[in-house]
């Protein structure tokens, strides 16, 4: 019994459209794909689902196809107007391409839309995260690297300048012990030639020496002195002489 014939239009239930669309662009891609191998042909084939999703397949490459295919239809004239707008046309055409083979490849790299990928797809994209990652840490080692070679010759800098401000502080301490030694020798000498008195703190104590008197003196004899009347010898005093 042969199949029905389907009526062409659109189809109502969100998940047989979605699956019908995924069969049919698999049948489409694959189509497309046997038509190049078998018949030799320059095949490029983009499709846009209605979520904005790009699938494409190409047999020679989509940017080289797309340039013949302009080569091919737009032929130019001698109007410059119409030659400049062609060139413009052809140039976001090619923007628009890259632009979207580049936002396809951020979306594969960041985990997302990965379901029309195959197996080889799959594998190739691993490969390129597990390298990506590998350079990420090698950059990463070599900072750190670069960083503790830093940090190691900050301090022998400081090592350097801590060993200077040593030898300088001994030698300024050696400088202060020789003025304190000359200072100690002069004020040894100074003691010597000029001896320090000491402050008398009891009263000043003197011999008494003879005195030796001139001129009169009148001597009164005390009542019951039993001393002699001439006292010239033990008193020094010298009478009858008057100045």
């Amino acid at each position: 019994m042969g199949r029905g014939r389907v009526e062409l239009k659109r189809i109502e239930n969100k998940i047989n459209r979605q699956v019908t669309f995924s069969k049919r662009r698999n049948g489409l891609l694959k189509k497309a794909y046997e038509l190049s191998v078998l018949c030799d042909a320059e095949i490029a084939l983009i499709i846009f689902s209605n979520r904005g999703k790009l699938y494409e397949f190409s047999s020679s490459g989509m940017t080289k196809t797309l340039e013949r295919y302009q080569r091919c239809c737009f032929i130019p004239h001698d109007n410059t107007h119409e030659r400049e707008t062609q060139s413009w046309y052809q140039e976001v055409i090619k923007l628009n391409a890259k632009y979207e083979a580049l936002q396809r490849t951020q979306r594969h790299l960041l985990g997302e839309d990965l379901g029309p990928l195959n197996m080889k797809e799959l594998h190739n994209l691993e490969k390129q995260l597990e390298g990506a990652l590998a350079r990420a840490r090698q950059r990463k080692t070599q900072i750190m690297m670069e960083q503790m070679d830093d940090l190691r010759k900050k301090e022998r800098q400081l090592g350097d300048l801590n060993k200077q401000l040593m030898i300088k502080l001994e030698a300024e301490g050696q400088n202060l012990e020789t003025i304190q030694g000359l200072w100690g020798c002069c004020g040894a000498a100074a003691t010597e030639n000029f001896p320090l008195h000491l402050s008398q703190t009891q009263p000043m104590e003197c011999d008494l020496q003879p005195v030796l008197q001139i001129g009169y003196h009148h001597y009164v004899e005390a009542e019951g002195s039993s001393a002699p009347k001439d006292m010239a010898g033990e008193t020094n005093f010298i009478h009858g002489w008057v100045i």
